[in-house]
């Protein structure tokens, strides 16, 4: 289980998070205040006030609104918010998108839906509630597997069994959505399908990035978020169910075999 008070990966200072956090620093700052003084003024907390001015923490409407009140700004807080209107991704999924574009190798292992990054238009389409601007985002992540230049990163997954099964927006859907992943198949990209029943991977679905200094950065959901984080423990035991959990999955060609019968069998 992920430890929520270890520390995050560093956020990437030109995020518009991370832009706005500096811009309350400049005005923190220029009314010469410190966090904590800050803090004392708005009701809100220092640890707060510090994560979003390091851009961890993203700021809520209110939050920029108080702030503006305190420092005196003219409301250009509130009116730099406005970069969130055109937000595709939740900003606690930007962090994990960041490292995506930048993995040399990636890891993913889903039990209930088939991974992001091989979700055909139709199937990311059922998914995101006919949001076309979420499913466009979607799409144009997966261009990291085409890529050329830097070099598309390796791309090994594993899905439940039941994945195959659940019908996601009817036969046609998921006939396509299941072909799509036998043609994706290649020496650099490998899917295998983990058997019903008792396994490693019932806690849930994750992922890891391998970065190019050979680090690794964690991605796990839950009920409510994803969580990004780069904490030595979390990964290691997140790279080791990984690896309990390939262990335990259908080798590639059966994985096929099983992906072929249920087209056959249960979406023609």
């Amino acid at each position: 289980m992920l430890n929520s008070d270890k520390e995050v990966i560093i956020t990437n200072l030109h995020t518009p998070q991370a832009i706005w956090g500096r811009e309350l620093r400049h005005y923190r700052k220029a009314a010469g205040l410190t966090q904590g003084q800050l803090a004392e003024r708005i009701h809100f907390s220092e640890s707060l006030i510090s994560g979003v001015e390091t851009g961890q923490l993203p700021a809520s409407p209110e939050f920029a609104e108080i702030c503006d009140q305190a420092l005196a700004t003219g409301n250009a807080l509130s009116r730099l918010l406005d970069w969130r209107k055109g937000q595709v991704f939740p900003s606690w999924f930007g962090r994990w998108r960041d490292k995506e574009q930048e993995a040399t190798a990636l890891r993913a292992y889903e039990p209930l839906v088939f991974p992001g990054l091989l979700q055909t238009e139709e199937y990311a389409r059922v998914l995101l509630g006919e949001n076309e601007a979420a499913v466009e985002a979607r799409l144009d992540r997966q261009a990291i597997l085409t890529r050329e230049d830097p070099r598309p990163p390796t791309l090994r997954c594993v899905v439940d069994e039941a994945v195959l099964h659940r019908p996601i927006g009817g036969a046609k859907v998921m006939k396509e959505q299941l072909e799509h992943i036998i043609s994706a198949i290649s020496p650099r990209l490998s899917f295998q399908v983990l058997p019903h029943g008792m396994h490693s991977g019932l806690m849930g679905g994750f992922a890891i990035a391998t970065l190019s200094g050979g680090s690794d950065v964690l991605y796990a959901e839950t009920a409510v978020r994803g969580i990004t984080t780069s904490d030595p423990e979390d990964v290691t035991i997140a790279v080791e169910r990984f690896e309990a959990i390939r262990g335990e999955a259908l080798p590639m060609s059966m994985s096929i075999d099983l992906i072929q019968k249920a087209v056959s069998e249960k979406w023609t």
